[in-house]
């Protein structure tokens, strides 16, 4: 079984990966722009949209699922969850990858010793419980943490129930698995190893990826270029489509 994709548009290759919960419909905005200069290449992560489940359930196996469905010589853009299937994926297939673009994303989800600029493993802890309960309503209440704190947060999560209901909602399992791998996956280490030209979005309000992860970044890979978006929660790319469009066209003409 193989993931669900779809290419739009002409020019330098770009594949979107979305988010824990989510899927392809969340780009629809951005991904409408983007194939103005480029191929854009959308993806569903295993169990998401319509994308199978098939029970492979660790984020080695999702980064090589996305591998064997992404073109080759492509920027990969990782939002939160997503990001870390890009920098896996980086890992396991360097010379599969042009450059990387991690949008609202970390190498570590959750905090640690000597790393603060996360959030509490409490919080993730709390969402996997609650799915045992009811899935829909977990994720909804996940939506709204990603659009807490951003100044347009009641139209902004309308915007992402939209996308949520377009398409078949996640598989419990995948949902379960997703949330293992945010609340376990460190990749530091291994940032630094990275050798494409990387791009980091940050939002200033995000309250899933502190914006205080900004100021440790540079420190494992001192040439990503790094971009911190005033008043922008978890979607970004959504709130400050303008900003976004200008960054990433800017790092695709670069690399």
């Amino acid at each position: 079984m193989t993931l669900w994709t779809q290419s739009s548009g002409r020019g330098d290759e770009l594949l979107l990966i979305h988010g824990w919960g989510m899927n392809a419909a969340v780009w629809q905005t951005l991904a409408k722009e983007l194939e103005k200069d480029c191929r854009v290449t959308l993806v569903e992560l295993p169990g998401h949209g319509k994308s199978p489940w098939n029970s492979a359930a660790s984020l080695e196996s999702w980064g090589q699922q996305v591998l064997e469905v992404a073109p080759d010589d492509a920027i990969w853009l990782g939002w939160s969850l997503g990001g870390l299937v890009m920098q896996q994926a980086a890992r396991m297939r360097p010379q599969k990858l042009r450059a990387l673009v991690g949008l609202a994303t970390s190498p570590c989800f959750v905090r640690r010793d000597h790393w603060p600029c996360a959030i509490s493993p409490a919080v993730l802890e709390n969402f996997a419980a609650e799915l045992t309960a009811d899935v829909y309503k977990t994720l909804r209440r996940f939506l709204a943490l990603q659009v807490q704190g951003a100044a347009d947060a009641r139209p902004l999560l309308l915007r992402l129930r939209k996308a949520l209901e377009d398409r078949p909602l996640p598989a419990p399992e995948a949902l379960s698995a997703g949330l293992a791998i945010l609340l376990h996956s460190d990749l530091r280490e291994q940032l630094p190893r990275l050798e494409q030209p990387q791009c980091w979005i940050l939002g200033e309000r995000d309250t899933l990826v502190p914006n205080h992860l900004g100021a440790v970044l540079p420190e494992y890979q001192p040439q990503m270029q790094l971009h911190l978006i005033p008043g922008a929660a978890h979607a970004p790319f959504l709130s400050h489509l303008p900003q976004c469009l200008e960054i990433l066209k800017r790092f695709a003409r670069h690399v």
